[in-house]
């Protein structure tokens, strides 16, 4: 067989070259894409929409199991329709997608048979070309998302990248463990490295390279890259990883049942510590000021470094101690188009680098921005696709007209992102990483210890035949 790249009259275009590959290994069969075009570049891309890359999980053997590989299908497979949703609530990702800025063309259909892919290959790549390969995974907690919310073809064109958009299990079908063999759980993930697979094995027949594979993604998509990156089942599946805003180091992550965590040494103690640690780190952020201003961004600064900052700081230190080349980067600009969608206060909020790295500026089809970008966004995309393709071809972001931006290492560099300039700094946050690193946690420790000695003056006490002064269990 030969897999055979068709399409209709009308999406022919005179300067494009029809061609078919042969003698291939392992096809699954034909496949029909359509030539999308990309504003501001000459020639587009060809875009495959739906490819499967797992058998439907659906059946008692398949559903809340592990992804099976996918077989083969007969004759000419249309790839020019966006795949069904993972199973999902389609008013929220329509909320979210609207909050995000941005419109879709078309709304797939929910569907538990959901495991496909997209794929964006560069129209003008040459019969037998080998380029880089970015693998884009949603976000969405792990609960919402999908590939068709989003749109490859603009990096792809203006990077000369190959970029996949894979889909996975969400939710309950996705995640669902009872702890044991019976439901094993984080069927998600594995679909995730199923799809990594199938990628190794086909995506020279789009024009990529196998060997040169990067993972990338925001969200609960920056917190897969993490984890893929932890395990053994990805070995040699990809080469390497940007994780944005999301990262295996968040706490949220870390106790598949919080409450035996909670019963460690001191159960009867466990609210007093939560009460504890809560208003040591509200005091440090907030105060008891009645300034509803600052109370406001003092809240607003915690939340953003509890749950991304501080995580991201403490994955950057762990592979940059374990000899890994490391760049952190602090994204700074707040989308034009998304300033009426919020209040004035609001500055860079979570996702907002999504449209830069992903070129939304310049997509024409199934993605579309709610407003058009002005000329300086336009710019400001231009320099992150130009980071991000440069560090999937060479493992290292910098190129010829972009501002330096340098390894993450002792001194703790980064990349200030921003609209107007892009500046090298250092120490991000450091003063909120170390107390909340070091400074709290010894604070707890110095509590527990003032708290069992107050316990043990109470027991004391207790046996006494003559009262005596008890110590107040505070901190």
């Amino acid at each position: 067989k030969s897999i055979d790249f068709t399409y209709t009259s009308d999406q022919l275009i005179n300067f494009l070259t029809f061609f078919s590959f042969d003698h291939l290994h392992d096809i699954l069969g034909s496949l029909k894409g359509e030539y999308v075009s990309v504003k501001g570049k000459e020639t587009g891309v060809h875009a495959y929409l739906g490819v499967p890359f797992a058998k439907p999980p659906l059946g008692p053997s398949l559903r809340l199991a592990p992804p099976q590989p996918v077989g083969g299908w007969e004759g000419v497979r249309d790839a020019t329709k966006q795949p069904p949703m993972c199973i999902q609530s389609k008013e929220t990702v329509l909320d979210l997608v609207d909050k995000l800025g941005t419109a879709l063309v078309e709304i797939p259909d929910i569907s538990e048979d959901c495991l496909y892919l997209n794929i964006y290959a560069p129209a003008n790549r040459a019969k037998n070309a080998k380029l880089p390969v970015m693998v884009w995974i949603h976000g969405g907690g792990f609960a919402l998302g999908s590939a068709s919310t989003y749109d490859g073809s603009a990096l792809a064109a203006y990077q000369d990248v190959v970029v996949v958009l894979i889909q996975y299990r969400l939710g309950l079908l996705g995640f669902l463990s009872t702890g044991d063999e019976h439901i094993s759980g984080n069927f998600g993930l594995l679909d995730q490295v199923e799809a990594l697979k199938w990628i190794q094995q086909h995506i020279h027949n789009f024009g990529g390279d196998p060997g040169l594979v990067t993972i990338f993604g925001e969200s609960a998509g920056g917190v897969s890259v993490s984890l893929l990156l932890l395990s053994p089942l990805s070995d040699g599946l990809f080469h390497r990883a940007i994780a944005e805003s999301g990262t295996a180091a968040m706490n949220v992550l870390m106790a598949n049942d919080p409450l035996p965590m909670a019963q460690v040494n001191y159960p009867y103690s466990s609210f007093l510590e939560a009460a504890f640690i809560r208003d040591v780190i509200a005091d440090e952020y907030i105060g008891n000021g009645d300034d509803r201003v600052k109370n406001r961004d003092g809240y607003t600064e915690m939340l953003g470094d509890l749950f991304f900052t501080i995580p991201a700081i403490k994955a950057a230190n762990a592979h940059r101690d374990a000899g890994a080349p490391v760049y952190l980067y602090e994204y700074q600009h707040p989308p034009k188009f998304l300033q009426q969608k919020r209040p004035s206060f609001v500055g860079t909020d979570h996702a907002d680098e999504i449209f830069t790295v992903l070129g939304f500026c310049f997509t024409t089809t199934h993605v579309r921005l709610s407003d058009p970008c002005p000329e300086d966004e336009e710019q400001l995309s231009k320099i992150m696709m130009s980071y991000w393709g440069n560090f999937a071809r060479t493992g290292s972001p910098n190129g010829h007209n972009l501002v330096h931006w340098p390894k993450y290492g002792a001194e703790e560099k980064y990349l200030a992102i921003g609209l107007k300039k892009q500046v090298t700094a250092q120490h991000l946050k450091k003063e909120r990483f170390v107390f909340l690193t070091q400074t709290v946690p010894e604070k707890i420790k110095h509590f527990f210890l003032h708290f069992l000695l107050c316990a043990f003056n109470l027991q004391k006490s207790s046996r006494a035949t003559v009262a005596t002064p008890l110590c107040l269990c505070g901190s």
